[in-house]
């Protein structure tokens, strides 16, 4: 993307600046704020600075902010480390809600979208992968509802629901089995041209992949107790323990 629009600035809220040319200076195209989503103080910290960075470097031009920060477990509740269980719905849920809440005063000034990594596990009740699932259910549902309130006003949001795709995900979520030479398999390259043309489309959400829309197709229309229990199935055999995030 800054290939092709060179005057686009981007900013990178996580606990590690990622590679590439990155200072906070308005002459670079990628700029790191270091931050840990799941830390509240971190999180208003980092927007205050994001803000202050965005008023002296880049006045003018719309926004998008994308809450990409997130990470999954896989195995019964009662075998996994209740922190981490707590940890995960603090990043994927809470952190998600209160960068996007501190952010909603400049999107609305200067207009623009938020985008929310949610999952096609979404759709479904997930047995071994519970509190994951329940989390990105809810970044689905919260984001189709502000999509909503916000109809007709110069901020929108869209929630993309990836399937697997070829990421560190799964090693680090304690996924057994080669999740990562399905046939299915997206790239993130692959996931983020599905998303923008999403957007560009005024779309509210996403499901990329052909494959992964027929999959929700389905699942969203299966009785509750019937898809939980099929993913039950799929999921059982899939523990191992995981990585710290």
């Amino acid at each position: 993307m800054g290939k092709l629009r060179p005057e686009l600035r981007f900013c990178n809220l996580s606990r590690r600046a990622p590679e590439g040319n990155i200072t906070q200076n308005a002459g670079e195209i990628l700029n790191h704020f270091s931050c840990d989503v799941s830390v509240p103080a971190d999180v208003v910290r980092a927007a205050a600075e994001v803000q202050a960075f965005l008023a002296r470097s880049v006045p003018t031009g719309r926004l998008l902010l994308i809450n990409n920060s997130g990470f999954g477990s896989f195995g019964a509740f009662a075998e996994l480390p209740l922190e981490r269980e707590l940890a995960m719905i603090d990043l994927n849920v809470r952190g998600l809600v209160q960068l996007t809440g501190l952010l909603l005063p400049a999107l609305r000034a200067r207009g623009g979208a938020v985008m929310n990594i949610a999952s096609t596990i979404a759709y479904v009740p997930a047995p071994f992968a519970a509190t994951y699932g329940a989390t990105k259910a809810f970044v689905l549902h919260w984001t189709l509802a502000l999509n909503e309130e916000w109809r007709g006003s110069n901020v929108r949001a869209i929630a993309v629901c990836p399937g697997t795709t070829a990421t560190d995900f799964f090693r680090r979520a304690g996924a057994a089995g080669n999740a990562l030479g399905s046939r299915l398999t997206l790239t993130p390259d692959a996931v983020a041209c599905a998303a923008l043309h999403a957007l560009a489309r005024g779309r509210g959400h996403v499901v990329p992949g052909f494959w992964n829309s027929v999959y929700t197709l389905v699942a969203a229309r299966l009785p509750k107790g019937l898809a939980a229990r099929a993913a039950a199935r799929v999921f059982a055999g899939r523990r191992r323990p995981p990585v710290a995030p």
